[in-house]
């Protein structure tokens, strides 16, 4: 996976975080089994240190796809999307230039697809 592939998951998982610390049905949830639900600031700022990494491009892309998707950035497994669990057709391209942001998507859903 490249570096900027792995900023955005990254910053998915914290946006997913955030999206379930300020859930009140989630964070009542999760207080119930225990779990302190604080630092949301911190959270916050590791957030807008990420996306001032990622390509400006990139990230109106991931944020603009994730109004629609709760993961936008997904692993390939096999030759399935983890994100609609659809075959991905065999002249897909593997994108192994990091110095490139020539990234992949599903050609069924158009999540941004890594290989692991």
């Amino acid at each position: 996976m490249t570096d900027f592939l792995a900023d955005l998951v990254e910053l998915q998982d914290i946006d997913v975080l955030l999206r379930e610390v300020k859930d009140p049905e989630i964070a009542l949830q999760e207080e119930r089994l225990g779990f302190q639900l604080e630092n949301v600031e911190t959270l916050e700022r590791a957030r807008r240190r990420l996306a001032s990494k990622i390509d400006v491009k990139l990230l109106q892309t991931y944020e603009r796809m994730s109004r629609r998707f709760s993961r936008v950035v997904v692993p390939v497994e096999g030759s399935i999307c983890a994100g609609c669990r659809m075959s991905l057709p065999t002249s897909a391209m593997r994108n192994r230039d990091a110095d490139v942001l020539n990234i992949e998507n599903c050609e069924n859903c158009g999540r941004i697809l890594y290989r692991r």
